[in-house]
């Protein structure tokens, strides 16, 4: 399968984090009107990248009545939906902590049979990992690796108490740190993945959907770090623990346990984001890698109900001209490639100063857009803008480039 991002993507990623996360946030509260006199305005719709689910989209397809394979195939074109046969377990980074980690609720840790009651620790020492006890006493040196038992349930201690086990490595960096790493079956994992990026009291039918789809990008999006497969933000997918997950949610993972979407012999990589505005884009013409046959732009047609359709932003001159870096006064602004929805790819920029050409993406992060689906940049005030009055999602839902290449696929069986 073709690659999704470029390994300088990748990299791309985390540099981006830092000024996309506060401008989507800002976004998120369904865009103030800004000044009254308002110089520009910026016209668009939908929130996140735009490519595969749309969450808004698959909760619309649920209340017409389409089952969570139809809302899939939809989204994931050419695609099948398979089923693991074997067991499988990912690794989840939940912290890179200085100092000891605390933990309960293991009986093994390291070789060594421990009380679950008891709260024990895991230290590093030069380049090796000790297992503690709860005053800090050594009860084994566990090598490069502190790992407990997966079946149960173990409490971090400052982090909650979480499905599976608990795996502890040197982090690298920061020196001295450690990862904590959740092992988790991949069932179970997505109990807490499915109420942290969607909403617990919608249909059954868009909540299986996320299930399936949560569960096939941590097979195909392992980010290969340090003793881990997944982070547990936006990175990867939004991640709690067991306090944080719902009958509903639960139900819908174990309804579709071990369920995956399948291109050919591949899982595959199933981003998404919380809403399309109408119309998905191709993967290429958002992260600039190579076509990916199942993330093709397609219509969405019941988006409409999302808070984030449609929305406006409003820029003063000087706050414009200084976001996009403009030579001199900005007078106009000309979209001069679209994607296959109304996504920007490039725009040129026309100041007393000269003519330049910006990337859709820049532009996006640069005015702290929700999306890059823009229908129009224009001089004036935006006057009235309306918005659904359904809940909004968890923010950063499908807002951040995943910091992943596909790796290989499981063992699958059609379900025909």
């Amino acid at each position: 399968m073709a690659k999704l991002l470029s390994e300088g993507m990748a990299r791309k990623t985390t540099r981006f984090l830092a000024t996309l996360i506060p401008a989507l946030a800002a976004a998120a509260l369904l865009l103030p009107a800004g000044p009254a006199k308002a110089a520009w305005t910026v016209k668009g719709g939908g929130f996140g990248h735009g490519v595969g689910m749309s969450a808004y989209g698959a909760f619309g397809m649920a209340k017409h009545g389409w089952n969570h394979k139809k809302i899939l195939r939809h989204y994931y074109r050419g695609t099948r939906i398979g089923k693991l046969q074997k067991s499988r377990s990912v690794g989840v980074l939940l912290d890179v902590k200085a100092g000891n980690v605390y933990f309960s609720g293991a009986k093994l840790a390291c070789g060594r049979k421990l009380a679950s009651s008891r709260t024990y620790g895991a230290r590093l020492v030069g380049k090796t990992v000790r297992l503690i006890n709860s005053n800090g006493k050594g009860l084994e040196n566990c090598g490069r690796r502190l790992k407990t038992g997966q079946g149960g349930r173990t409490t971090i201690r400052g982090l909650g108490k979480y499905r599976g086990g608990l795996r502890v490595v040197p982090a690298g960096s920061p020196s001295g740190s450690l990862n904590v790493i959740n092992l988790v079956s991949i069932n179970d994992y997505v109990k807490g993945v499915v109420p942290n990026e969607s909403i617990p009291s919608w249909p059954m039918a868009a909540l299986r959907a996320q299930a399936v789809a949560s569960r096939s990008f941590a097979l195909s999006g392992g980010v290969g770090g340090k003793g881990f497969d997944l982070y547990s933000d936006t990175r990867s997918q939004v991640y709690g623990p067991v306090s944080t997950e719902y009958e509903r949610t639960n139900k819908a993972a174990a309804q579709t346990s071990s369920q995956l979407v399948m291109y050919k012999k591949q899982v595959a990589l199933t981003v998404f984001s919380a809403s399309s505005g109408g119309h998905t884009e191709n993967v290429e013409n958002i992260w600039f890698g190579d076509p990916v046959p199942y993330l093709k732009g397609v219509r969405d047609p019941f988006d409409g109900v999302s808070p984030y359709h449609r929305w406006s932003k409003s820029f003063s001159n000087s706050a414009i001209r200084n976001a996009l870096e403009v030579k001199g006064r900005l007078k106009r602004v000309k979209i001069t490639k679209y994607g296959v929805s109304k996504r920007i790819i490039w725009a040129r920029l026309y100041g007393m100063g000269g003519v330049s050409k910006i990337r859709g993406d820049t532009l996006q992060y640069a005015l702290g857009l929700p999306d890059r689906l823009v229908f129009s940049i224009k001089k004036g005030s935006a006057g009235k803008t309306s918005a659904s009055q359904a809940r909004s999602l968890p923010a950063g839902n499908g807002t951040v480039p995943p910091s992943t290449l596909p790796s290989a696929a499981p063992t699958t069986t059609s379900e025909g």
